[in-house]
C-alpha cells in the first residue's frame, strides 16, 4: 500500500508537470531568441528575410516556411556563420518539426512542444537523481518541486535550448552520484563511466554553458576524493577508464571548438552589460527565488508590484531558513552527507564560474534568470531533501511542502498568462501599441545593425500578424507593411531610403520607426515618405520597451 501511494503520487506529479508545461503553449508571442530558433530550425537563415524593401506581413508565412531540403550539416553551417550556438538542439528541432507539423498557424506550439517535452523528461530525471542520492520520498518531493517550479515552466515553454541541457545535467549528476557510490564501494562499472561521457558530450553540443556544468562536476569529483583520504590506496589502482571519462567529452568537442572560439567575437555576445557593483549578487538571489515563486511584479501598478515583491521576499526568507536548517541536518547525517556535498559543491562551483564571467570578463550574465538552468537541478534536489528531512522531525507540523507546492502552482499560473517571466522586448505589447488605430493603414520601419535586430523586428512583425492577420485577407491595400533598412552607419541612410519609397497606396498612414540606439530627441520632427508624402512626429506616441519606437502620421 505504501509503495502504491508513492507511485500514485508520482503519477499525479507527472500529470501536473505535463499540464503546466503544455497548457497555453501558444499563448505568448515569439520573442527575439525564439525567432532565431524558428528561422534556424525551419532550415532558413537571415538571407531569407527581405531587407531594404517594404513587404506586407502576409509574406511572413513564406519566411517561416519549413525547408525540407535542409540537413543537419546545413543547419550547423548556418549556426557557425549567423549565430552563436552549437548545433544539436536545432537539428533535433528540425527533425521534430519535420515529423509532427510545419503549419505556420501552429508554429508556436510546434516549436515549443519539444522543449516542453524535455521539461517533462527533466521531472523524471530529477526524481531518479534525488531517489538515488537520498531516498524515494525525496525523489517524489523533488519531482513535485520541479513540476510546479515557475522557472521550470518558464524555460519549458520557450522554443530555446534550456530544458534539454537541464535534462542532461540532471542525468549527468545522477551518474556522478553513482560513480561516487562505486568508488566508495571500491568497484568500477565501465558502463557508468561511458554513460557519463555520452551524456556530457551530448550536452556540449547542445549549449555552450554546459561546459560550466562539466567543469563543476570535475571539481566536485575532486572535492569528493579529497574528503575521503582512505580511497587513495584504491584510486591509483583504477584503470585508465575514469581518467579518459573526465576528458573525452572535450576531446569529442574538438571538431566544433574553432567555431566556438570564433563565436566569442560575434556581436550577438555583446549585449550583456558590465556589472554594477553588487547588483549581480542580489540578482542571483532573486533568480533562486524565482525557482520557487514568481508573482506579478513586472510592468504592474505599484499597488500590485510592491505587495507582490514583499510577499516574495518574505516567502523566500521563510523557505530559505527552513532549507538551511534542513541542509545542516543532512550534512550531519553520514548517510546523506556525500550526496549533500556533491550537489552543494556542484552548485557552488557553477556560481563561482558565473561570477567569474560577471566580474572577470565584465559581462553581467545574472540579468537573465534563464542562465541559472545550469545548477537548477541541483538546487531542486537540495531543497527537496532539506524539506523532507525537516518534515521528518518529531514535532514537525508538515506545512512546508504543501505551502511550497501551492505557491508554485499559483506562480505557474502567472507564468502561463504572461504575468511573470514576461517576454523581453514584449512583442505583444509593441504590436498592440502599433495597432491602436486599426482603421488606419500601418507601416513599420526598423533600422538594423545586425541579425539580432532583424530577429527582434521579426518578433514585432509576428506580433502584428497575430493580431491583424484578417486585415490582409479582407483588403491587401490595408495589410500592415514592414521594412528593414541597414544603418550605414547612422539613421541618415534610413531617412533617405524612406524618401525614395513609392507613394503609399492609401493615405493617411501610421508610420512607426523602430530605432535601436536612437534617443527620443534625435527623432526628426518630419520625415519624407516618398516624394509625395510627408510624415509628422506624434510626440504623444513615443514608447520604449528595451528599444524605442515612435509614431509618425503621414499625409499626402
Amino acid at each position: 500500500m505504501k509503495i502504491s501511494r508513492h507511485y500514485l503520487g508520482l503519477a499525479i506529479v507527472f500529470a501536473l508537470g505535463i499540464t503546466l508545461r503544455f497548457w497555453h503553449l501558444d499563448f505568448k508571442p515569439f520573442w527575439l531568441d525564439e525567432v532565431i530558433t524558428a528561422l534556424i530550425t525551419l532550415g532558413r537563415s537571415y538571407s531569407d528575410v527581405p531587407v531594404e524593401v517594404v513587404f506586407p506581413i502576409s509574406r511572413l508565412p513564406e519566411i517561416f516556411t519549413f525547408n525540407s531540403a535542409a540537413t543537419c550539416p546545413d543547419i550547423a553551417r548556418t549556426l557557425a556563420t549567423q549565430s552563436t550556438h552549437p548545433p544539436l538542439f536545432f537539428c533535433l528541432m528540425h527533425a521534430w518539426v519535420a515529423k509532427f507539423g510545419t503549419q505556420y498557424s501552429e508554429l508556436r506550439t510546434e516549436l515549443r512542444s519539444l522543449p516542453a517535452l524535455f521539461g517533462v523528461g527533466a521531472i523524471a530525471a530529477i526524481y531518479c537523481l534525488s531517489r538515488v542520492a537520498f531516498s524515494p520520498k525525496v525523489g517524489l518531493m523533488a519531482a513535485a518541486l520541479m513540476a510546479v517550479s515557475p522557472f521550470g515552466v518558464y524555460i519549458s515553454q520557450e522554443a530555446r535550448h534550456y530544458t534539454l541541457p537541464v535534462l542532461l545535467i540532471t542525468l549527468s549528476l545522477l551518474v556522478l552520484i553513482q560513480i561516487q557510490q562505486d568508488i566508495q564501494q571500491q568497484k568500477l562499472r565501465p558502463i557508468v563511466w561511458f554513460s557519463w561521457v555520452a551524456i556530457n558530450t551530448t550536452g556540449l553540443y547542445v549549449h555552450y554553458f554546459y561546459i560550466l556544468a562539466l567543469l563543476a562536476e570535475f571539481a566536485t569529483l575532486i572535492v569528493f576524493l579529497l574528503k575521503r583520504p582512505q580511497l587513495k590506496a584504491f584510486f591509483p589502482t583504477l584503470p585508465i577508464i575514469p581518467l579518459l571519462a573526465m576528458f573525452l567529452p572535450f576531446v569529442f568537442f574538438i571538431p566544433w571548438l574553432p567555431i566556438l572560439i570564433g563565436h566569442f567575437g560575434r556581436p550577438e555576445t555583446s549585449w550583456l552589460p558590465p556589472p554594477q557593483n553588487i547588483a549581480p549578487l542580489y540578482q542571483t538571489i532573486a533568480a533562486w527565488l524565482l525557482m520557487v515563486i514568481a508573482l506579478p511584479v513586472e510592468n504592474q501598478p505599484l499597488w500590485i508590484a510592491i505587495p507582490a515583491g514583499l510577499l516574495m521576499i518574505v516567502f523566500g526568507g521563510w523557505l530559505g531558513w527552513h532549507v538551511f536548517q534542513g541542509i545542516k541536518q543532512l550534512w550531519q547525517n553520514k548517510e546523506t552527507q556525500m550526496a549533500t556535498l556533491t550537489l552543494a559543491s556542484f552548485s557552488f562551483f557553477v556560481l563561482l564560474e558565473l561570477l567569474a564571467i560577471v566580474y572577470i570578463l565584465g559581462k553581467d550574465i545574472t540579468i537573465a534568470p534563464r542562465y541559472n538552468f545550469i545548477y537548477y537541478p541541483a538546487i531542486c534536489a537540495l531543497i527537496a531533501a532539506a524539506l523532507v528531512n525537516k518534515e521528518s522531525e518529531k514535532f514537525s507540523n508538515s506545512k512546508l511542502s504543501p505551502t511550497l507546492l501551492l505557491a508554485g502552482i499559483l506562480s505557474c499560473i502567472f507564468v502561463l498568462y504572461g504575468l511573470a517571466f514576461q517576454k523581453p522586448y514584449n512583442p505583444q505589447q509593441v504590436a498592440q501599441n502599433m495597432l491602436r488605430e486599426p482603421n488606419v493603414p500601418l507601416m513599420v520601419v526598423m533600422g538594423y545593425n545586425d541579425s539580432q535586430d532583424i530577429a527582434l523586428g521579426l518578433s514585432f512583425a509576428l506580433g502584428i500578424d497575430r493580431i491583424s492577420a484578417n486585415r490582409c485577407e479582407v483588403n491587401a491595400s490595408i495589410c500592415p507593411k514592414f521594412a528593414f533598412f541597414k544603418l550605414s552607419p547612422g539613421y541618415d541612410s534610413v531617412w533617405q531610403n524612406l524618401s525614395q519609397l513609392p507613394t503609399p497606396q492609401t493615405l493617411p498612414l501610421n508610420l512607426w520607426i523602430v530605432a535601436p540606439g536612437l534617443r527620443q530627441r534625435d527623432y526628426p520632427s518630419q520625415l519624407a515618405l516618398s516624394s509625395k508624402s510627408n510624415c509628422a512626429i506624434d510626440p504623444s506616441e513615443y514608447h520604449r520597451i528595451g528599444i524605442p519606437y515612435q509614431l509618425y502620421r503621414c499625409y499626402s
